[in-house]
Order: structure tokens, then C-alpha cells, then sequence
């Protein structure tokens, strides 16, 4: 089989980590995309993004994966973060019920803003802060039926069930995506150009930069 390179891929797929700031997100998306954790993480600023290749069904997915600041003075840049995103991890802290209360709000933008074939995944993040839980598995879990959304809890510190959230959000697009596929006729592997989720380019960056600076 020929060498692939980084940028050689099947799909690539954009991604959003939402909820309230001090959740972890930034945590989740250090720890997925480059094993790494840092106790000293800073608010984010605005937004980043990192990127991360996996195999599904002998494909190449890529993910860009957006992460956002959760704080209220950032919501100009909504409709850029949010725009081409057809997955998102909508995550809360498992040891701050308010994290978890202001989901339904999270659940609402996201919903407004995207897709309805958006792959949604409820995330209770810091599951290993056994004695400070705030949040019982099942309140989530009722949530997430009810919402018709995937859930799971992990850990960013601990590096528990990270790796399998992305990895099933990302799953779950694929399907969705060789779904659709199917439903016009076409094979999966020969998607029309148009069926990429194209992520990143000249608009989306500019639109970010305006919303985000001092336009009036």
C-alpha cells in the first residue's frame, strides 16, 4: 500500500466542542489530538483548533476540531464557529451542576446554527473527581435520551473514554455521510467534491477575524 501523507484523507469532518468555560474542553482537545493534559490550561481566547486522523471502515477521517471560548463575550464569533460543523461534543463539568444546567442552552444554539443531521455527544467531563460529583450519570443519560444525542463521561486528566467519545462522534459522521450517499446513489468513496465538509478556508477565517475584532 502507497505511503499516505498527513494531508492525504477521505473525509474531513469539522467538529465543535461547546459548554461553559472551565469544563475541560480545551483538555479534551489537547488530550485527543496530542496526548497531552496541562492542570495550569488557560481560558481560551476566542478560537483555536487542532486536527487528527483516524481509520473508520478503511477510510482516512480527519477531524478539525473546533474549541471555543465558553464565556459570554465571544458569542459574536457563533455563527463562524458553528458554520459547516457536523459533529459536536457538548460538554459539561460532572463536578458543577450549573455546567450542566446550561446545556439546554448550548443544545439550543448548536441546534440553530447547523445541520439537523449534526452527530451530537453530551460529554461529562472530569469523571475521576468521584467525591466532588454534582451530576449523577443518570440525570445525564435521561437528558441525552430525551435529546436524542450519545453520551459518555470521561476524564481529560485521566485520559478515560476521551479517545472513544471523538472516535464515535466522528463514527457516528461517517455513517451519517455514506448514508446520504447511498440515499442519491452514489458510492461512499466517490463523493461528489461538494459532499466534503470543507472547513477553513479564506471565508471562515475572515469571517472569525471580523466577528471577533471591533467591527461596528
Amino acid at each position: 500500500m502507497a505511503y499516505r501523507t498527513d494531508d492525504d484523507y477521505d473525509y474531513l469532518f469539522k467538529v465543535v466542542l461547546i459548554g461553559d468555560s472551565g469544563v475541560g474542553k480545551s483538555n479534551l482537545l489537547s488530550r485527543f489530538t496530542r496526548n497531552e493534559f496541562s492542570l495550569e490550561s488557560k481560558s481560551t481566547i476566542g478560537v483555536e483548533f487542532a486536527t487528527r486522523s483516524i481509520h473508520v471502515d478503511e477510510k482516512i477521517v480527519k477531524a478539525q476540531i473546533w474549541d471555543t471560548a465558553g464565556q459570554e463575550r465571544y458569542r459574536a464569533i457563533t455563527s463562524a464557529y458553528y458554520r459547516g460543523a457536523v459533529g459536536a461534543l457538548l460538554v459539561y463539568d460532572a463536578t458543577r451542576h450549573v455546567t450542566f444546567e446550561n446545556v439546554e442552552r448550548w443544545l439550543k444554539e448548536l441546534r440553530d446554527h447547523t445541520d439537523s443531521n449534526i452527530v451530537i455527544m453530551l460529554v461529562g467531563n472530569k469523571a475521576d473527581l468521584r467525591h466532588l460529583r454534582a451530576v449523577s450519570v443518570e440525570d445525564a443519560k435521561a437528558f441525552a435520551e430525551r435529546e436524542n444525542t450519545f453520551f459518555m463521561e470521561t476524564s481529560a486528566l485521566e485520559s478515560m473514554n476521551v479517545e472513544n467519545a471523538f472516535t464515535e462522534v466522528l463514527t457516528q459522521i461517517y455513517h451519517v455521510v455514506s448514508r446520504k450517499a447511498l440515499e442519491v446513489g452514489d458510492d461512499p468513496a466517490a463523493l461528489p467534491k461538494g459532499q466534503t465538509i470543507n472547513v477553513g478556508n479564506k471565508d471562515d477565517v475572515s469571517a472569525v477575524k471580523k466577528a471577533g475584532c471591533c467591527s461596528a
